[in-house]
């Protein structure tokens, strides 16, 4: 049986002194969970949080990276940076980035290699928008993105890559897929997974959901057959308010 993976995306959110209290407070409300715990902090963040989380069962991941190694990339941080400090995780192609920083399939699937080179474990999200859905080309949009995200990739990398389905019109606006659309759209992604890498494979991929999730409706979403957790914006910045979706099924 897969086992659930709750993920925090900060987005740019906290400062050091505000990061530290934070998991202060939710090392103390998780510590009894057998669901995996993971907050993705901004770079600023990483080293304090990683300081802090030492003796709890919360992993520490990143927002995002560059897929070289170094070089001339004004701005950027590498996979190997982030190895060198200890980050486990790092969000791949969320479609924030993809909107507002130029990001494509192409350099999605760059960046979820070098992060494989740098022992890195990628959340990567894929989504389809408003206008996509309403088109009824959702599982077309998710698949294709899914596919092109893993390309070349192993079986074994492919086990330990975290897909996030992460619909874009529910992300910020309050707006959720219902469960059974979302466990739909995640049962898609998992199809086309079982299509490329097989069976075994698809049925090891952690899928988790992403879009508006609160402590009201993380039981219903995660209680679904194929939904592994999720990947959670603004309720994550609170640290009752994570906890609650951590500890769902209490």
């Amino acid at each position: 049986m897969r086992r659930k993976v709750i993920a925090g995306n900060w987005k740019m959110n906290m400062l050091p002194n505000e990061a530290m209290e934070y998991i202060d407070s939710l090392s103390k409300l998780v510590k009894d969970s057998e669901n995996e715990v993971i907050l993705c902090v901004p770079y600023t963040d990483l080293f304090y949080c990683l300081m802090s989380a030492q003796d709890t069962n919360i992993k520490i991941g990143a927002q995002n990276m560059h897929f070289a190694e170094k070089g001339a990339y004004t701005g950027e941080i590498s996979g190997k940076m982030l190895k060198s400090i200890g980050v486990e995780y790092v969000i791949i192609g969320h479609s924030e980035r993809r909107q507002y920083f130029a990001e494509t399939d192409e350099s999605v699937n760059k960046k979820i290699k070098a992060a494989f080179e740098n022992e890195l474990k990628p959340i990567v999200c894929v989504g389809e928008t408003l206008e996509q859905r309403e088109s009824g080309i959702t599982n077309e949009i998710i698949t294709n993105q899914t596919r092109l995200a893993l390309e070349g990739l192993t079986n074994e990398q492919v086990e330990n890559t975290i897909v996030a389905y992460e619909p874009i019109w529910a992300i910020g606006t309050g707006k959720t897929a219902t469960s059974d659309d979302a466990n739909e759209a995640v049962k898609a992604i998992r199809e086309e997974i079982k299509r490329i890498y097989g069976v075994d494979t698809a049925e090891k991929v952690i899928i988790q959901y992403g879009g508006s999730v609160k402590s009201s409706n993380a039981k219903e979403l995660f209680e679904t057959s194929d939904i592994d957790g999720g990947l959670v914006g603004g309720a994550s910045l609170v640290p009752d308010e994570f906890a609650k979706i951590v500890n769902f099924e209490k």
